[in-house]
C-alpha cells in the first residue's frame, strides 16, 4: 500500500500548529569528520521527545468522528505511548496505554503527565499488545505504532521538511525499528527529489528490515537487547515493507559500540541528547562502511531524545570505553607503604584522571607481599593510553591484562 505525496501534505496541513516543526541543523565537526556536508534532523526536540506525535496526531485527528466510544488505545514501552497520550489529550480524546510490566517508572510518569491512563501489561511488548489489541474490542480504537498509512503520512511531514531545507539533498540516514518512521520519510523524500538516498539504519542486534529486504518477505527474527531499544522491533510492518523494496537505496547495521559512541559524540559535539535510536544513524557514519561523493549533505533523522538517565550514564560510559577515553589496567603492586601512591603520582605525572581504584590482596595467585590493584582512568585517547601504559613497563612496573 502506497502513500501518496498528496497523502502526506494533507498530513502536514493537519499539523500545522500541532506539531513543532523541528530545526536541521548543520555540522561544522561531523562534516569535517566524515567528509561530506552533515546535518542532523533534531527530532529530539519534538513535543514529547520524539518524531511519534507526527503520526499519533494526525491519525487521531482523521478518525476523531468514527472513535470508539471509550477513545483510543495503543502499547509500547516509551515514545508511542507519549505520542498517543498527548495527542489524544489534544484532540479531547481519552488515550489508554498498555506498556510492559518492565518499562521505566521515567517513561510511565511521562504518558500519565501527558493525560495517558496506563495498564501494566505483559512481559514482552508483544504480549502488550495483544492486550491493546483485545481491548479495541470492548470500545477503544486501537492506534498502531507504525503499520497505518496515516500513522506514516504522519512521520512523512519530516521527509517534507528536510527537502524544504535541504533542497539538493545527497542522502537521508533514518533509523528503522517497525518502519513506519522510513517509510513516510522515504515517500516524501523520493516523491519530491528521486535522486535522493534513503539508507535505513538498525541496531546489529535487531534487523528485522534488512532480513525482510534480503528475503523479499516479512520476517521475525530474534532480537537481543540493544542501547538503541525503541528500534529494537522483531518484525517489519507490512506497509512499510512494501514502501521499504521501492524507495530505500540500502539497510545498515550499527553495533553496540558504535551507538554508544554516537550518543557520546552528540552530545560532546553538539550539546545534543540523543536516546539509542537516534542516535544510530551517526553511528552508520562512525562505522565507515558508507560512500558518497565528496562535499554531499547528508542529514542524519535524530529521531527521539528520551533516555533514562540510569542508562545514559551506562551508555556515555561505553562510549567512553570505545573512543578510548577510558582505560583500564591492572598493576601488580608490592604491598608496602608508598607503593600505591607511586603508582598514582605516575598517572597522574602523565596527565590523567583516576575513576576508580580496586585493590586486591587475597587473589589465590598472589604473593603474600603483592597486591592486585586495578585503575580506571580517564585519558585523552588511545594514544595517551598507550603512553601510560608505556611509561609504567619503563617504570618497573608489572602489567596484568584486565
Amino acid at each position: 500500500m502506497a502513500v501518496a505525496l498528496d497523502d502526506i501534505q494533507r498530513a502536514a496541513r493537519v499539523l500545522q500548529g500541532r506539531i513543532l516543526r523541528t530545526p536541521l541543523v548543520y555540522s561544522p565537526t561531523f562534516s569535517r569528520l566524515f567528509g561530506a556536508e552533515v546535518y542532523l534532523k533534531l527530532e529530539n526536540l519534538q513535543k514529547t521527545g520524539s518524531f511519534k506525535i507526527r503520526g499519533a496526531s494526525h491519525k487521531i485527528l482523521q478518525i476523531r468522528e468514527s472513535l470508539g466510544p471509550k477513545g483510543v488505545v495503543a502499547a509500547s514501552a516509551g515514545n508511542h505511548a507519549q505520542g498517543v497520550a498527548l495527542a489524544a489529550r489534544n484532540a479531547g480524546v481519552r488515550s489508554f496505554i498498555v506498556m510492559p510490566e518492565w518499562a521505566s517508572l521515567t517513561k510511565q510518569e511521562a504518558t500519565r503527565s501527558y493525560g495517558g491512563e496506563i495498564l501494566l501489561h505483559g512481559r514482552t511488548l508483544g504480549e502488550s499488545l495483544e492486550k491493546a489489541r483485545e481491548l479495541s474490542t470492548q470500545g477503544y480504537t486501537f492506534i498502531h505504532p507504525y503499520d497505518d498509512p496515516d500513522i506514516i503520512a504522519g512521520q512523512g511531514t519530516i521527509g517534507m521538511e528536510i527537502v524544504e531545507d535541504c533542497p539538493d539533498v545527497h542522502a537521508v540516514l533514518v533509523p528503522v525499528g517497525g518502519g513506519g518512521l522510513i517509510a513516510g520519510i522515504a515517500s516524501a523524500v523520493k516523491a519530491l527529489r528521486p535522486e535522493t538516498h534513503i539508507i535505513g539504519v538498525q541496531a546489529a542486534v535487531c534487523p528485522s528490515a534488512l532480513r525482510a529486504l534480503q528475503e523479499k518477505r516479512v520476517v521475525r527474527v530474534e532480537g537481543a537487547q540493544s542501547i538503541a531499544d525503541g528500534i529494537t522491533v522483531k518484525e517489519l510492518g507490512r506497509i512499510p515493507y512494501e514502501i521499504l523494496e521501492k524507495r530505500v537505496s540500502q539497510v545498515v547495521l550499527v553495533d553496540e559500540e558504535h551507538i554508544a559512541e554516537a550518543v557520546l559524540l552528540l552530545l560532546e559535539r553538539k550539546k545534543v541528547l540523543a536516546e539509542g535510536a537516534g542516535a544510530v544513524p551517526l553511528g552508520a557514519l562512525l562505522m565507515g562502511e558508507l560512500k558518497w561523493p565528496p562535499g554531499a549533505k547528508i542529514v542524519l533523522v535524530v529521531s527521539g531524545g528520551n533516555v533514562d538517565s540510569s542508562l545514559l550514564g551506562r551508555i556515555l560510559t561505553k562510549g567512553l570505553v570505545k573512543g578510548g577515553r577510558v582505560t583500564r589496567l591492572t598493576v601488580e603492586l608490592p604491598d608496602v607503604p608508598g607503593a600505591l601512591a607511586g603508582l598514582l603520582a605516575m598517572v597522574a605525572s602523565h596527565g590523567a584522571n583516576v575513576l576508580h581504584i580496586s585493590h586486591n590482596r587475597h587473589a589465590p595467585h598472589l604473593p603474600i607481599h603483592v597486591a592486585l590493584v586495578t585503575l580506571e582512568v580517564e585519558t585523552r585517547g588511545f594514544a595517551h593510553a598507550e603512553e601510560i601504559l608505556a611509561a609504567l613497563a619503563a617504570s618497573g612496573h608489572k602489567l596484568v591484562p584486565s
